[in-house]
């Protein structure tokens, strides 16, 4: 993947992205990596899976099943604190940067629900799509384990990447600086590629990708019982690859004051 030019805002070259999504709500199913290659190498790769849904229309599941996915507009976001759900949170935050949600755009969302009480997305992608689906616009939403959140607004270019400056401490070996290089893809192949560098380097890269699958029920029992707990699972790998960089005495970054950009 070519990186972009850096900007400190959202950056957009030629043409808008024009995708397909695929039915919803789906279950993209596949795998997570990552690579960190500076100041040490460690890589891992895990299955996965996430769900893909229409902010307009949210998934209803059986009630027997309701426990397994639940999206609340509290772990998005502004938190829903005025009013409209995810969906207002995002037509706000897009307004705001001048991002006018028009009638007959379509709001996405690329989330892990809350499963049995827990909920952690390392990373959501928002997605506003015009009615020929072309991307106005794409929201990146990173949560780091210290309970914060921050957002990245970031136009694609035709071939679905941008580029954006880090200005949110994700984790405790990494500070601010650097650049984001980014892809996403939106179809019935769905991948999202963030590559961070720093002078001219790529101090990491990581990667979700996985098929868009229908959301019926029997395909969500059948994912839940073959990947289980995967909020929780995601939680829990996390820590125990940073547990492992720091028993291999990679530096702590401090973190610094946060200012709130979900809104």
């Amino acid at each position: 993947m070519t990186a972009p030019a850096r900007s400190a805002g959202a950056v957009r070259a030629g043409a808008r992205q024009r995708v397909t999504p695929p039915a919803l709500p789906a279950l993209v199913v596949g795998r997570v990596s990552h690579r960190r290659r500076t100041p040490l190498h460690h890589a891992f790769e895990h299955r996965h899976y996430s769900w893909l849904v229409d902010l307009d229309d949210p998934p209803e599941l059986p009630r027997l099943l309701r426990p397994l996915a639940v999206f609340r507009p509290e772990d998005h976001l502004d938190g829903g604190r005025r009013g409209g759900g995810i969906r207002g949170d995002l037509a706000r935050f897009l307004g705001a940067r001048d991002i006018v949600v028009e009638p007959g755009d379509r709001l996405l969302m690329l989330a892990h629900p809350r499963s049995l009480g827990h909920g952690f997305n390392p990373l959501t992608v928002h997605w506003c799509l015009t009615a020929d689906d072309e991307v106005r616009a794409v929201v990146l939403e990173v949560h780091n384990t210290y309970g914060q959140r921050h957002a990245y607004l970031l136009r694609p270019d035709a071939s679905g990447r941008a580029g954006i400056d880090k200005d949110f401490y994700v984790s405790p070996f990494n500070d601010t600086d650097g650049s984001y290089a980014v892809r996403v893809l939106l179809g019935e192949h769905v991948a999202v590629c963030v590559r961070l560098e720093r002078g001219g380097q790529t101090v990491l890269t990581a990667t979700l990708d996985g098929r868009a699958r229908p959301a019926t029920v029997s395909t969500v029992l059948r994912t839940t019982l073959s990947l289980p707990l995967m909020t929780h699972r995601v939680s829990a790998l996390i820590r125990a690859h940073g547990l492992w960089l720091w028993l291999r005495r990679l530096p702590v970054r401090s973190r610094p004051d946060h200012e709130d950009l979900t809104r």
